[in-house]
């Protein structure tokens, strides 16, 4: 009877002591979280510290404090009236011209008066015609975007033809081709764009009294059936007006 009853108080305990493991176990594995938060918080406290005493954020500051008291407006202003908007539209035209294999067809150089652009006459219409061909439509919305950028700058647009004489019901000669021409391009230009003003635009056709090369092979009187649009540069028309 003593056996048995001493058997069956230690299984009676027996659980106190996978209790006490399993207390513990829960313990331990709290306090090892708290361990882990304390090292972190310490971790970053130290980083500052370490940032703070290099005087690396101290820097950051001096600097935008430095940008901002030695700021001045005036010093962008003065890059901004350096900056020749002509320029910047003749290097854009000049890759334009480039990427869409134009070169032989448009030229652009940038003269003293402004950007004077040579269109030749089989890029834009048929012969003796001043209907504007399908593939003279990109470059010319192209053209569109380009002068609503600069609104300060007029566009002359010239007609110019061979010496071949015409006389039909809608051109009796190569004055009204020449013209219709210049207008022609003029406007399409104006109908494309959103903020074009007509009287930043004049129409000249000169028929053939200025040919560029001697109208004496088919390949000269093509090279002389022609549009020429310049960009005039403000700045050149107000020096004009002041020598006259």
């Amino acid at each position: 009877m003593r056996r048995r009853s001493k058997s069956t108080t230690d299984q009676s305990k027996s659980w106190l002591v996978t209790f006490t493991d399993m207390v513990l176990i829960i313990l331990v594995f709290f306090i090892m979280l708290f361990s882990i938060s304390v090292v972190d918080a310490q971790r970053f406290q130290a980083l500052t510290d370490s940032l703070q005493g290099n005087n690396i954020l101290d820097d950051l500051s001096s600097v935008t404090d430095y940008e901002l008291e030695n700021f001045d407006p005036a010093d962008d202003q003065d890059v901004d009236e350096d900056t020749d908007p002509l320029t910047e539209v003749k290097e854009y035209i000049d890759q334009y011209l480039i990427d869409h294999d134009l070169e032989d067809m448009i030229t652009a150089t940038r003269e003293e008066q402004g950007i004077v652009l040579v269109l030749q006459e089989q890029l834009l219409f048929n012969t003796g015609e001043a209907y504007i061909l399908e593939d003279a439509e990109p470059f010319l919305d192209e053209m569109t975007m380009i002068l609503e950028g600069i609104p300060d700058h007029q566009i002359e647009v010239e007609g110019h033809t061979d010496n071949r004489p015409i006389e039909t019901y809608r051109y009796p000669s190569n004055w009204e081709l020449s013209a219709a021409r210049a207008s022609s391009v003029i406007r399409y230009l104006i109908d494309g764009g959103d903020s074009l003003q007509e009287d930043r635009f004049l129409a000249k056709g000169y028929a053939d009294t200025r040919p560029m090369v001697p109208n004496d092979s088919r390949e000269n009187m093509q090279e002389n059936r022609r549009v020429v649009v310049m960009i005039s540069d403000p700045e050149f028309d107000e020096e004009g007006t002041e020598n006259t």
